[in-house]
Formats: C-alpha cells, structure tokens, sequence
C-alpha cells in the first residue's frame, strides 16, 4: 500500500454567503447543503438524540459543552513529532487505522506550495498520520472526500473536522451507506483565508516566512516557533486584532453556534486544558477511542479557577460596539503590558477558561447576527446558545426565536 495519502484537487468554490466550504456543495447531490448546514436550521436536540443517544443538559456543563461522559486534562506520555499539542488528534485516528477498526481516515493535511494551507486528504496507514499533525488555516472541503472514499471501497471510516463539518456529516450520515463511522471533533477554529492569516503573521513578526508553529494557548498568550529553534510568547493584549480588516474572519465564524464540536464522539481541544489538552468522551464511540490509547495518554481531571463573568461581559460590551459599526474602546498602550502581565494570574482558568470563549461565542453570534442577518436568526440560534447568553441579558424577541429547540 502506498504511505501517501489521498489528495484530490478541488476547484475554488463560488462565492456565497453563510458558508465555510465543508464539502457537500461538492457531492453528486449539491442540494443536500439545504438540510446539512449547520446556518440554516439546525436542530441539536434530534441530532444529540441520533449522535449520543440522549439530549444535553440545560444546566450546568452539559448546557454549555455539550453532551459528556467525562472531561479530561490529557498528554500524550511520548509527544509527537509536529504536532501542534503532543499529539492526541491524530494518535486516536493512527490508532484505529492500526487495529483496522476503520479503513481510511479523512483528515487535513498541509499544501505541497504552503505549509499553512489545508487540503483534505484521505488516509489509510498509521504512518500517513503524521502528515496531518499541525495547525492549518483555511477552508478546505473535506466532505467532498466522502464519496470518494466510498467509491475506492472504505466502509469503516474516521473523520477529524471542526464543528460546521461535523454537523453536516451528522446530517448525512444514515444516508451515505457507510458501516462504521468515528468522529474526531476538533473546537471551532475561528478561521479565515490562508491569504488572511499570512497578513496575520506579517503583523506579528518581520520575518513570518520563518514561522512554524503559532497557538493561542489557555494562558492567555500566543505563542510562536521559528525555523531557528527560537520562540516567541506574545500576551493577547499585544495582538494587533484591531488592526485586522472588519471582514478577516467571516460571518460564519463571528456566528458559530457550536465551539465545543458538540456532535462529535471525541473533542480533542486546548481550552481547559491548562497548557495540555482538554479531552471530551462524548458517547460509547469516544470511550473506546480513548481506551485504544491506554497507558500512552497520561489523563487527569481539569481544575477550574477564577471567575468568567467580568471577562465575558467586557466581552460582550466590545462586541456590542464593533457589531453596531461602532469604534472598539482600545486600551491606552501603557496599561497593555500591565494587563497582559495580570491576565494569567488573575483571568479565569480551566475549565473556567473554556465556559468564557464558550459564552463570549454564545453572544458573539447573536450580536453579529442582529447586525447582519437578522432574518435568520429564528432558524438558525439553537435553544442552548440563547440559554448560554441569557445571564448576560441577551435573550430572543418574538422575531428571534422558532417553535425549534426554542430556549
């Protein structure tokens, strides 16, 4: 068998509007977009009862992460080589494609002209993981890769994506005929184009060809690595995001209504993670996934520490602001280095950290929504996305809500 992954081209897709490229645009049946989207009308509650056999709890974590067996800080005991953590994502997949649980993976992998660039490829060796290890940044139709992987005869299948891919798969999944599917769930990566996110490093760094590595980490600074060996931590503060165009990231991102990848079996993440990675077993599938790894995964309880609700509704106030067309309250250069020296010490942390992003996305969409596209936000905020902003005062009027999963 050959150790080189699967890499169809695709074409680029035409201009649209609330659309991340997952893929199914590009299958035999391009209408099947209108019931796996997840911006047009998703329904979490009958997708949690297919995926997970029961829906999430509207208190407590359950409402805000999703549907959960258990939550793990976790390390690969041996990290691997190029991974953007030690390595967890892609050793679950090596794993199943080792004990033949499934015969190919799909998965992103870097461009042969950019390393930053992600093409989806199709994967069917232990060995062929180690070229999907990495961050990449930009849209690449993975789902596309499903019929074909179809055709060339894989009916016990892996999928790793971000939440707007997984959705649509779940939608799809009963009628694509396959005979085992696991699903690897990545958080949502607030994404943009990889012509974008080059600008990015451009602002970042005089020398960003030379960059290999760039992470927002759980302690509220980004980290980079350079071709020299060198590294560069740089507290979010001091991020030039202000300076970024109003359309860097897109409406899709500015609107996701599922940063935990809550239909996945497993969500391998960062936020709670507390300079590990942030594990959670979702359902039968995701256990088992997990326990393959046995004593090669070092596993251990999160901590949660400080409090989220003054960060969240400074948050939302900005927010509020840049939705509204409105000038950001920038803060005055010289405090800068003094916050961004506070924020770790005194900023929430754990599982703390992740229930912030999750609220601060949880508003962020609605906030963008009633800008941009307020027609849609009966269908397209589920119920667990108003009842995470509801503490905050933002709450649906009779414009804003469906007899669908209301809140």
């Amino acid at each position: 068998m050959p150790d080189t992954p699967t890499l169809p081209r695709f074409a680029d897709p035409a201009p649209r509007g609330l659309c991340t490229d997952c893929g199914v645009s590009r299958m035999a049946d391009a209408a099947a977009c209108g019931r796996a989207c997840q911006f047009i009308r998703p329904d979490y509650p009958a997708a949690e009862v297919r995926v997970h056999g029961r829906i999430a709890g509207t208190q407590g974590d359950e409402e805000i992460f999703g549907v959960h067996r258990a939550m793990y800080r976790a390390r690969m005991v041996q990290p691997a080589d190029g991974a953007q953590w030690t390595g967890i994502t892609t050793g679950l997949a090596a794993e199943l494609l080792r004990t033949k649980a499934v015969d190919a993976v799909l998965a992103m992998v870097p461009d042969a002209a950019d390393r930053w660039a992600p093409r989806p490829a199709i994967l069917t060796t232990p060995a062929q993981m180690a070229q999907a290890r990495g961050m990449r940044m930009g849209y690449a139709p993975l789902l596309a890769l499903l019929e074909p992987a179809r055709a060339a005869g894989h009916r016990r299948i892996a999928v790793i994506g971000i939440p707007c891919q997984i959705h649509a798969l779940r939608a799809l999944e009963a009628e694509l005929g396959f005979d085992r599917l696991y699903v690897i769930g990545t958080p949502c990566s607030d994404n943009t184009t990889t012509a974008n996110f080059h600008g990015f490093l451009a602002r970042l760094t005089d020398v960003p060809e030379t960059v290999t590595y760039l992470e927002f980490r759980a302690d509220y600074h980004v980290e980079l690595r350079f071709t020299d060996g060198t590294r560069r931590l740089i507290p979010f503060l001091q991020l030039p995001l202000s300076d970024l165009p109003g359309d860097f990231f897109p409406l899709t991102c500015r609107t996701c209504v599922d940063y935990t990848n809550r239909l996945a079996d497993i969500t391998v993440g960062y936020m709670a993670g507390e300079g590990d990675q942030w594990l959670i077993v979702r359902n039968d599938r995701g256990a088992e996934m997990l326990a393959a790894l046995g004593d090669r995964v070092a596993l251990s309880a999160p901590g949660s520490r400080g409090k989220r609700a003054g960060p969240v509704k400074g948050f939302i106030a900005n927010t509020a602001r840049a939705a509204g067309g409105l000038p950001l309250r920038r803060m005055p250069q010289w405090m800068r280095p003094l916050m961004g020296w506070l924020m770790p010490k005194l900023g929430p942390k754990g599982l703390e950290f992740a229930r912030a992003r999750v609220e601060m996305k949880a508003a962020e969409t609605i906030l963008h929504l009633r800008r941009e596209e307020p027609a849609k936000m009966k269908n397209m905020i589920p119920g667990h996305v108003w009842r995470i902003a509801a503490p905050y005062g933002l709450t649906p009027d009779a414009t804003e809500q469906s007899g669908v999963d209301a809140p």
